[in-house]
């Protein structure tokens, strides 16, 4: 199974019409040159992570243009597109009162979706917390690639990755690999990694890291998206700039791994 990862570069001069214009370009191109089986962007690459200002003009429905717009370029490339993340207007307010969510979406080539609202609000109660809904869903989804392999995986978001229990009870769902989007700041990029290689380790999952480059509303981005097989190998990490990566996964490796290390099967909580 082949997954690309495109770790967008932007910077405040880019408007989000633009964004999603070049980028939708960048994904059709990364199709036609690696014809991978899944494309994975980052969180909130068209309002921005740290836009926080912008983000109630920029809000849509779940089945608003920005849905509909990533469906149409997932079944147009033929692929299954995790589309990263956008502000989701919700039908009516949550238990916090909130009307927002950080909700990512995944695309088949078919054009079914899955969608999974961010439980974590970074922010230490600003930010995230100040302004938007929680999430309360687990959420796992199988994906095929076009030779019949296929995969189940686990949907987190950004600050999610610091919160082991979560994975677990996507294990606990049958998940194989975790797809986890952001817009990780370079000041704790040193975690991103970290965090990541730790949940492929303990888990035994490969991880699918996305995250941003360049810098927005005053904040420099971390980059660093990297692929981790189950064993905690890094198969592939970007640097600092906008960069794809493009990596061959083979799922039996989760079989392989969790039989040959049978850590799992000594849980008691």
């Amino acid at each position: 199974m082949r997954i690309a990862v495109i770790q967008v570069g932007y910077g405040d001069e880019e408007s989000m019409p633009e964004r999603v214009h070049r980028v939708t370009a960048l994904v059709h191109d990364v199709a036609d040159e690696h014809h991978p089986d899944l494309v994975v962007l980052p969180e909130l690459w068209g309002p921005t992570g740290f836009d926080y200002r912008h983000w109630e003009g920029l809000a849509e429905a779940l089945d608003g243009p920005w849905v509909r717009a990533m469906t149409e370029l997932a079944t147009d490339i033929g692929v299954t597109l995790h589309a990263g993340s956008f502000i989701e207007r919700l039908p009516e307010a949550g238990p916090d009162g909130h009307t927002l969510a950080n909700t990512s979406v995944l695309v088949t080539s078919r054009g079914e979706r899955t969608a999974y609202r961010k439980i974590h609000r970074f922010g230490f109660g600003s930010g995230e917390p100040k302004l938007l809904e929680a999430g309360s869903d687990i959420v796992t989804t199988q994906i095929a690639s076009g030779t019949g392999e296929s995969v189940r995986i686990g949907l987190s978001t950004c600050y999610d990755l610091r919160f082991p229990e979560l994975y677990r009870q996507q294990l606990d769902a049958g998940a194989e690999a975790y797809v986890i989007p952001a817009a990780w700041p370079a000041a704790r990029v040193a975690h991103w990694t970290l965090l990541g290689r730790a949940r492929a380790v303990e888990d035994q999952a490969f991880v699918v890291q996305c995250n941003t480059a360049g810098a927005h509303a005053g904040t420099e981005m971390g980059g660093h998206s990297q692929i981790v097989a189950p064993t905690g190998e890094v198969l592939a990490e970007a640097g600092v700039d906008e960069e794809v990566l493009v990596v061959d996964i083979d799922p039996a490796l989760v079989t392989s791994t969790r039989e040959g290390f049978p850590v799992l099967a000594d849980r008691r909580l």
